[in-house]
């Protein structure tokens, strides 16, 4: 088997593949050489990130052993820097990157961090494509066309706050989802919510006293129904495949609007009955979602980042719930005959543990969800693992076995990276 070389930085930030060293990846800490089957070309939309105070670490297959970089060989006594792919939409990732960190070393922002290396003229990257849909694909994303219609939606809509609020998500932060809605086309995001009953760690909204810049501004005020309505009802009526979806990664908790989601789902099916109307949300709330979903939504994806509740409360420091009233959302919907999935924040190693597995075994059984949507957790992998107080149990199955044991047992349990339209 060929292994792709490894990758690093040096100080201006130009990237090189080592002459010998083979890429690693880590698995929550435990260093392992990719196997071939666990590796692909990185795709197109993906970013390379430099990790500062952070030594790249490799494989010596002549003297079998992991080695640190601690200076560039074609430089030597030169700095460098780790270097980790940021894979692009509907990717997970099975190794994240393997290195050495420096005393005083930055906490790093809120991405992910994949594993990759270099052969035959091209990047590589330790991951697997979990969903064929397209909807996020850079290569349907004109920047000026984008440009274009978003002007043409805020003379249209001059007065709507929310309109307004997406052409910064989709002009600044480049939001695939608020791009695909000024495309009019797939799913489209409406952000509620300034508010939250959780404080999590990897929060790309909206960061308190972490040291960690937030990714993206919070919205700052509740869209009034008929805002929400102004953006929605055009969308389900013309978009292909349509969706719009409450709970999105620039607001709060959507639940803690529950009376303004109400009014907003009955104003937009008192119009339309196309499409799919979704709620992202961290299910907090059962008695809300039971409510929003008489009023006609259609379906729910609750953000779970494992299924041990010692884990799960280190990361979301919920206020006033539990990983009870999650599941308990998931039971109400599909008591009502709706879809039900979970946004399942994925870090190797951690997630892929066989005590996991047994435990997300079960949380099916419990809940009876329809879909997992495979998404790499955004955060520093080794803060992260410390903040949760993370402990070591038992050898990593690794993404594919876990997946392949959830399918055997639950054959009718998709997989998958976005959230599905139920309605042509």
């Amino acid at each position: 088997m060929r292994v792709p070389r490894l990758v690093y930085a040096d100080e201006n930030g130009q990237i090189y593949d080592h002459p010998f060293l083979e890429m690693a990846g880590s698995s929550a800490g435990r260093n392992r050489v990719p196997t071939e089957k666990e590796l692909i070309p990185m795709p197109e939309g993906s970013e390379l990130f430099l990790l500062p105070g952070r030594f790249p670490l490799g494989f010596n297959r002549q003297k079998n052993r992991f080695e640190v970089l601690e200076s560039n060989p074609y430089s030597p006594g030169k700095q460098i820097q780790a270097v980790a792919a940021f894979m692009a939409p509907a990717h997970t990732q099975i190794l994240t990157a393997a290195y050495s960190t420096s005393p005083g070393a930055p906490v790093l922002p809120l991405f992910s961090y994949t594993a990759v290396g270099w052969l035959d003229g091209r990047f590589w990257v330790c991951g697997v494509r979990v969903d064929k849909d397209t909807r996020q694909d850079i290569r349907f994303f004109d920047p000026e066309n984008i440009k274009h219609e978003v002007r043409k939606k805020l003379k249209e809509y001059p007065d709507n706050r929310l309109v307004k609020h997406l052409s910064k998500c989709a002009l600044t932060y480049g939001c695939p989802a608020a791009n695909n809605y000024f495309l009019e086309r797939w799913e489209a995001p409406l952000p509620t919510s300034p508010s939250c009953n959780a404080s999590c760690l990897g929060c790309i909204s909206l960061q308190k006293e972490s040291g960690i810049c937030a990714s993206q501004e919070r919205i700052s005020f509740v869209p009034t129904p008929e805002e929400i309505e102004q953006v929605a009802v055009p969308h389900l009526e013309k978009a292909s495949r349509a969706i719009v979806s409450f709970g999105q990664g620039c607001e709060g908790e959507p639940l803690m609007q529950g009376s303004t989601l109400g009014s907003a789902i009955r104003r937009i099916r008192k119009r339309t009955n196309r499409g799919t109307i979704n709620l992202n949300t961290n299910g907090s709330l059962p008695h809300v979602v039971s409510s929003l979903l008489d009023k006609g939504l259609d379906s729910i994806r609750v953000s779970l980042n494992s299924c041990r509740e010692n884990y799960f409360n280190a990361y979301y420091r919920p206020r006033g719930y539990s990983l009870n009233e999650l599941k308990e959302s998931l039971k109400t919907v599909k008591s009502k005959g709706r879809f039900a999935s979970i946004n399942y924040l994925w870090l190797p190693g951690l997630n892929d543990e066989p005590d996991e597995l047994e435990r997300m075994l079960s949380f099916i059984e419990e809940t009876g969800l329809d879909l997992i949507q495979m998404r790499n957790i955004n955060i520093d992998p080794e803060w992260y693992l410390k903040t949760i107080e993370f402990r070591k149990q038992g050898k990593p199955l690794g993404l594919r076995k876990f997946m392949g044991e959830i399918s055997s047992r639950f054959p009718n349990v998709r997989f998958g990276y976005f959230n599905p339209p139920l309605y042509p």
